[in-house]
This record gives C-alpha cells, structure tokens and sequence, in this order.
C-alpha cells in the first residue's frame, strides 16, 4: 500500500509560564521560569492511500496537538512529518473564516487557505454551496451564521477542495442528523476514490462505521493500534479508570475485553433461542440470554447489563437493570444467573454479546466486569412478517380511501 504521511518520532513540548512577566525574565536573566507541558511524546504512524485512520482518547490525550502538526498549523519540537499530497484539515470551528465577509466570498477566501487556486474556488462554487443547503444564507456574513451553518460550509469546502488527506476534527458534532449522515455518505465516497482520512471523535459508532484502523493517545503517547473493535475496548476500559480512585480495576489475562475490579464476575454469558435450542436464532424469536455471575463480595444498589453488538461492532440495542427499576443486590461468595428474556426483531447477520456489571446507570461508576464477545450467535430466517434493515419495529397499516 502506497503511504500519504508518514508521522516520524513527533514530540511537541509547550512552555508553561505563570506570567508574560515570566518570558522576559527567563530571556535576560538566562534561568528557567517556566514548567514543560509533553503533549505529544514520541509519536510514530503512517497513513496509506483510501485508508480512514481513527484517533481517539479522553480529553487532553494529545489528539488536538498531532492533528495541528500534520495539518502545518504548529511545528513539533522534535520529530519529522513526512506528507504526500495536500492535506486539508477541519479543525477548530470558524478557522479560516473573515467573519464579515459572506459565505460565498468565504468560499474563496477558505479554498485559498487551504490550497486551491481561485480558478478551482470559481469552478467548485455551485457544488459546495448546494452540498452546504444553505440557500440564501450564502449571500448573507458569517457572522449572522450558527456554529452548525459554519461547519457546513467548512465541511463542503474542504471535501470539494479534493485534498489527498482530510483531517476531521469532531467537525461531524455540530449541526444536525440529516447533514450529518450526508457528510459521512460523502466522506465514504472521496474514500472510494483514494481519498485518505484522518478521523477524531468521541462518537464511537461512527469510529467502527468509518474506520479500517484507529490509534489512542493517552497522556500524550500512542498507546495501542489495530481494529477499531479492539482499540475501542481499550479506550472503554480507560474510561473506566479514570472513575477508580483506589486503583481496583484491572484487565483480566491481558485482554482488554474483559477488566473491572473483579468483585463481581460474569463467568459465563449464554444465548439461546427457545424454538432452535442453539445460538442460531431467526428474527422474531424469543431468546434467552443468561449471565451466570460470582459474587467475591457483599454489594447493594449494583446493575447488570447487556448490549447485542452487529458484526462491525455497531451497538444494536443495550439495556440494563437499572432502567427498569431492578435493585440489585450481591451477598459474598454467591453464584447468580440473570436472564434477559425477548424476541429478536433484529435483521439476519452475525452479532455477539457484551455483558456487564456496574453501579448506578453505566460502567463508568464502579465497574465490577466489562465482558465484551461474552457470547456470539447468528439470527438467520425470519418468524412473521417480512422486513428490511437492522430492526424490526412491527408497525400497524392503515390504508383508506380520502
């Protein structure tokens, strides 16, 4: 595979100083006034031609920084960047934007910034400003402009602009679902036509929908890269640290899928179909899907889930017991099962089970056991009406003459 960057050892370290006062002091009087911030420590990944590449990781991780020194906005203080082909990137909200011009002057002074020529601006016009559904508004300033008409406007210059690699920055955040999905169709399409992207958000659906490949950053170091799924497992169980004051969670034999503090245990997660007796379930079938749970400890107010995942890892459907009101309560050395009971009005295809078991609402407060591919099964035949797409949601029809 042919690279378009190649990111090269990048370290970026940020001068923290209490005061300007502080800047002249160290210049003249030749000492150190200041305290070194490492945002980003010893970076290193390529990126190949048609590849969607996923950065994701908690807030303050260095994301921003690495994004900012392959886009050319800030120079790293050791490291190199290797860059193949223009490189646009939609980073901060309204960058590149004169707020008093308006959005179609905008269109030129924008595509300039980021590499095309006044020629291309004037021949991509009518395209970025339909893409954008902004009407009228295109003669109007900016400044009259909401955050979602900004990033609209951004959006639709930076994918007209055809760079070689596209930086996305939570950009896809603002604005509304209809432009939303517009923007990830069109970002699937330039991908199709060799268009490298660089993709940060914290949506992790749309991180497994867009991704081939997806790095985290914590601290301002690379920590894991691989499949979206797995690094995403990851970055779950980070999450789940930064709740755990007492340090007490931890990864069970090395696997990212599977940590918690282990008080509470899924040791086993099982799905059958009433009628098949099997993992091979049809849509519309009831299933049972049991969790057989160890209790090492006595615990009050704790919650069981589970959430039923599609083959590329999207969540299908997650519930718990929390949401329906259960108080959960754990006595030591205490085996449990917890069944969830339903009929399966998913559409055909390959899923598995996550299990887990928390306080309160999410795994973020107290996670006992996260258990992710607890279990997997196949949904194949359908028991009633035919249907298409992921669910099935049993609509009642009335036609009549008017």
């Amino acid at each position: 595979m042919q690279k378009v960057l190649e990111v090269k050892n990048i370290t970026k370290v940020y001068k923290m100083y209490k005061g300007n006062f502080d800047r002249l002091k160290e210049v003249f009087l030749k000492k150190t006034y200041h305290k070194e911030f490492v945002s980003n420590n010893n970076i290193s990944f390529d990126l190949y031609m048609g590849e969607t590449l996923g950065i994701i990781g908690v807030n303050g991780a260095g994301k921003s920084t690495i994004l900012k020194i392959i886009a050319g906005v800030t120079n790293p203080t050791s490291g190199e960047i290797l860059r193949h082909g223009r490189v646009t990137a939609l980073l901060e909200l309204g960058t590149g934007f004169n707020d008093e011009l308006s959005g179609y002057e905008n269109i030129f002074l924008n595509g300039t910034l980021i590499g095309m020529s006044e020629q291309e601006c004037a021949q991509k016009a009518k395209e970025i400003i339909a893409f954008t559904e902004l009407g009228d508004y295109i003669n109007e300033p900016i400044k009259t402009y909401s955050s979602g008409m900004k990033m609209r406007l951004a959006f639709s210059i930076a994918i007209y602009s055809e760079p070689q690699i596209l930086i996305v920055d939570e950009a896809l955040s603002v604005g509304d679902a209809h432009f939303a999905a517009k923007c990830t169709k069109a970002l699937k399409q330039r991908k199709e036509q060799n268009m490298s992207i660089i993709y940060v958000s914290h949506d992790l659906n749309s991180l497994k929908l867009l991704c081939d490949r997806v790095i985290l950053l914590n601290h301002g170091e690379l920590i894991e890269e691989g499949s979206p799924e797995t690094v995403i497992n990851t970055y779950n169980f980070l999450i789940a640290k930064l709740g755990d004051k007492e340090e007490k969670i931890s990864i069970k034999n090395s696997h990212e899928s599977s940590f918690g503090t282990f008080d509470v245990e899924i040791t086993g997660v099982v799905i059958k179909g009433e009628n098949s007796n099997s993992n091979m379930i049809s849509s519309g079938e009831v299933a049972n899907i049991e969790l057989r749970i160890f209790s090492k400890k006595e615990l009050s107010n704790m919650t069981v889930g589970i959430m039923l995942r599609d083959k590329f890892g999207q969540d299908i459907f997650g519930t718990n017991t929390y949401y329906y009101d259960m108080n959960i309560e754990f006595q030591a050395d205490t085996e449990y099962t917890c069944t969830y009971k339903m009929p399966l009005n998913i559409g055909a295809g390959k899923y598995s089970v996550t299990a887990a078991v928390h306080s309160e609402h999410n795994h973020l407060s107290e996670c006992s056991h996260w258990l992710d591919h607890g279990a997997d099964f196949e949904v194949a035949g359908v028991i009633g009406n035919m249907f298409i797409g992921a669910t099935r949601l049993e609509p009642s029809i009335e036609f009549k003459e008017v």
